[in-house]
């Protein structure tokens, strides 16, 4: 399923039309996204937790060359699954 997918899904299963249904997905990507971005969590129960990890930096090498570089570390989006969610899939 893809984003035009899940709006025409969401326009179906709701009263809103099409137009609103993008609009709503598109504010509450954008609400995750900053969430995210000012290092908060977003729990929605049932369904799951957005979260950041942070990865350590660490030495890795260039597959063409041979030659080690560093690999700097960074905070990376994470999504953990609800009981309730997986239980239903």
């Amino acid at each position: 399923m893809n984003k035009a997918d899940l709006i025409n899904a969401m326009s179906a299963h709701s009263e809103l039309t099409k137009k609103d249904s993008q609009a709503a997905l598109s504010s509450m990507l954008a609400v995750i996204t900053k969430s995210l971005s000012e290092g908060d969590q977003v729990q929605i129960n049932g369904f799951g937790t957005f979260a950041l990890s942070y990865y350590p930096a660490r030495t890795g090498r260039n597959p063409q060359t041979g030659a080690v570089i560093e690999i700097a570390g960074a905070n990376k989006p994470v999504f953990k699954a609800a009981k309730a969610l997986k239980d239903r899939v």
